[in-house]
């Protein structure tokens, strides 16, 4: 299991320093959305140019324009791109069309599915995306009863490569590993903490 860390943040010499701090123990560095649209395309080329041997995840969460969005960010220099997995299906394919063309990855991204994401999970993914993300945001998060054992189950029953966000922290991230997920994608957990690099490496020794 591959690990993400979501570089939650608006500027790019943040997102640049939250980079140098975990890049030993991820294997993946996202750009959140807020940085992409803050920063636009150079904070996805000079993430690339500073981690040229790390994955770099653009979380453009791509609701129209599929392939005009993803050949943008590819263009850019991302690995990987989101596509928002509740978008139209010709969305989802021509984001899909400009992974092949580029030779890159497609990721269709779950947020705002909260109820039956299973059915959704296995039609996406049918349209050839690399693999699904199931992903609580803050605001799902935030719900009285909210449990991250909820994504998990629903990762178990699609069937589908799939990573989770939403809650990975080194207490639970060893249930997301056994759930079978491709990828663990921590935000908050690593972010916050008062000293990221310990938190990163933390989650990484964690993962079997």
């Amino acid at each position: 299991m591959k690990l993400q860390v979501a570089l939650d943040v608006a500027k790019l010499d943040e997102a640049l320093t939250l980079a140098r701090l975990t890049s030993d123990y991820v294997d993946i560095l996202e750009l959140g959305t807020p940085l992409v649209k803050a920063e636009g395309l150079d904070a996805i080329t000079a993430i690339k140019a500073a981690h040229p041997d790390k994955l770099v995840f653009a979380d453009m969460k791509t609701a129209d324009a599929g392939e005009l969005e993803a050949d943008l960010a590819f263009s850019a220099g991302a690995d990987l791109v989101t596509v928002m997995g509740a978008a139209d299906d010709d969305t989802v394919k021509g984001a899909v069309a400009a992974g092949k063309k580029h030779g890159k990855d497609v990721v269709a991204d779950m947020i705002t599915i909260v109820e039956n994401r299973v059915p959704r999970i296995r039609e996406v993914s049918k349209m050839g995306v690399s693999f699904v993300e199931i992903h609580a945001g803050l605001d799902e998060q935030a719900r009285p009863g909210y449990t991250i054992d909820t994504l998990l189950e629903d990762g178990r029953q699609a069937g589908v490569p799939f990573s989770i966000a939403g809650g990975v922290t080194s207490d639970s991230i060893a249930a997301v590993q056994n759930a079978g997920a491709t990828v663990a994608v921590a935000g908050g957990a690593i972010r916050s903490a008062k000293d990221p690099a310990a938190a990163a490496k933390a989650l990484r020794t964690r993962i079997r």
